[in-house]
């Protein structure tokens, strides 16, 4: 709800959240050492949010560290994660096949933190987590797409018979190059647009 520009006041925030302002106050320090607010003496907190260049920017590290998680996954999955992964492919079709995006927006989601889990890289996994949840409105414009929702699946579907198959390299490289690819259909898309307040498009 919060827009760059906006302030955020800890007493009016945590009225909303139904917590005290310690909590608050604490959030509020650690979304200033990830950039995404300003504490500006004898203003306040001033919310910075995440710009069209840092969704560029997150979707061009995350390609890297994306490609890296799959390799990895391919060699250090479970039988377990491997069966998460074609369920949620599995899911994943049916939804899009039925048009359900905000199921298919889910699911995808899904499929990228069973990845992330299957890479056994507790470092790695938190530093993917925090760039999925950054560009999560930019995300959601991307998968609810007809022809990219049915694309991403069937990249989906080439990344998991790689790590299927405990092909580090060839899990690697599709990861990177799915990643790559959303980052080309919201620039179709236009990315100061999926940035956009709801109620200023």
């Amino acid at each position: 709800r919060y827009q760059p520009g906006d302030e955020l006041v800890e007493s009016t925030v945590g009225k909303e959240l139904g917590v005290s302002r310690t909590p608050v106050r604490e959030a509020i320090r650690q979304l200033e050492l990830e950039g995404l607010v300003d504490l500006i003496p004898n203003k306040g907190t001033i919310v910075n949010g995440i710009s069209a260049k840092d969704v560029r920017d997150i979707y061009s590290i995350r390609s890297k560290l994306e490609g890296l998680c799959a390799g990895w996954a391919a060699k250090y999955r479970t039988e377990k994660e491997l069966e998460q992964l074609e369920e949620t492919v599995y899911l994943s079709k049916y939804h899009a096949q039925k048009e359900h995006y905000e199921q298919v927006f889910e699911l995808d989601s899904r499929f990228h933190e069973i990845l992330y889990e299957a890479s056994h890289s507790k470092i790695l996994a938190h530093t993917l987590s925090d760039f999925h949840q950054y560009v999560q409105k930019a995300r959601k414009l991307s998968i609810t797409s007809r022809v990219r929702s049915k694309k991403s699946n069937e990249e989906h579907e080439m990344i998991l018979e790689a790590v299927r198959a405990g092909d580090e390299k060839r899990a690697e490289e599709l990861a990177t190059q799915h990643i790559l690819n959303t980052i080309s259909n919201l620039e179709q898309w236009g990315i100061e647009k999926a940035l956009t307040p709801e109620n200023k498009k």
